[in-house]
């Protein structure tokens, strides 16, 4: 391991940013300006490296946080996180891979820049309260009244199961195959009665501008994919820790899918169509706890 602190920590920082922002874009931003902080700072007074990398890129990323979230208020149609590809490290760490799905990042965009520092750092990377205090410019009691807050809040909207890797597999594989044939009762039969798909064009590539559902629309709508994209080529890389799909026309990335699989069945299908959200996933990110 490096004796420099910035570099050591560096993959944790980049995915406490993510976390927080959704963006790997930005995380990147808020990373680079961490590292010329600490470029800054009297190395002889920081007594806990990590603490302090980790107590600055959540400023930096709170600061950008408050920014895009305006920029989002007029994004057209639906906003959803950039999507990594990652590895089997990630997807073996229950937690982490549970943190940054692309469903559990949609629930923490439904709170406040703080609350979702605040359960970010204390749930998914331990940080003490007092600590986080210090991140975020408030009192411990505070922080730990946050907490509580936001907990309840994403309980009650978080996934409520975690499936293996390899029944993902088997699910997305059976999902797939019905699409790529145009088989409506093959989709019918891997979807929920209450799926929902949410869709991310950002005005740059069709997609449905709201959210639909139901068994029925979701199959009839997926199943002229085989009549539009002959021949395409689908794989299903590991994107945010878990079993995804690729869809690559004419070997460029078109669409990323990422899926929430409950009771064998999928019942959320989020398909990123958005070409300035698709460029992480060609190189593997090293995301840390």
């Amino acid at each position: 391991m490096t004796d420099d602190p910035f570099l050591a920590h560096r993959s944790l920082l980049f995915t406490v940013a993510y976390e927080l922002l959704g963006s790997a874009a930005d995380a990147d931003d808020v990373v680079q300006e961490t590292w010329l902080r600490w470029a800054e700072v009297d190395r002889a007074t920081v007594r806990a490296p990590r603490a302090y990398l980790v107590r600055t890129v959540t400023r930096q990323a709170l600061n950008r946080l408050r920014t895009v979230s305006r920029r989002r208020e007029d994004y057209v149609g639906e906003w959803l996180p950039e999507p990594l590809l990652t590895g089997p490290d990630v997807a073996d760490d229950v937690e982490l891979a549970e943190s940054v799905s692309i469903a559990m990042l949609t629930v923490l965009e439904t709170l406040g820049p703080t609350e979702r520092a605040v359960l970010v750092l204390h749930e998914v990377f331990d940080v003490p309260y007092d600590e986080i205090a210090e991140a975020v410019g408030r009192s411990t009691a505070a922080v730990r009244q946050i907490a509580h807050r936001a907990r309840e809040h994403v309980a009650a909207r978080r996934p409520r199961t975690t499936v293996s890797r390899s029944e993902q597999q088997r699910v997305v594989d059976r999902f797939l195959a019905a699409v790529t044939a145009g088989d409506v009762q093959g989709l019918l039969d891997v979807l929920a009665p209450d799926v929902v798909v949410v869709a991310d064009g950002g005005g740059l590539a069709p997609a449905a501008r709201r959210p639909f559902a139901g068994r029925e629309r979701v199959a009839n709508a997926l199943a002229h994919f085989a009549e539009l994209a002959p021949g395409v080529h689908v794989v299903t890389p590991l994107v945010n820790g878990a079993v995804g799909a690729r869809i690559d026309p004419g070997g460029q990335s078109d669409t990323a899918i990422t899926f929430l699989v409950e009771d064998g069945r999928i019942s959320r299908l989020y398909a990123v169509r958005n070409p300035q959200k698709l460029g992480r996933l060609d190189t593997v990110a090293e995301l840390r706890r």
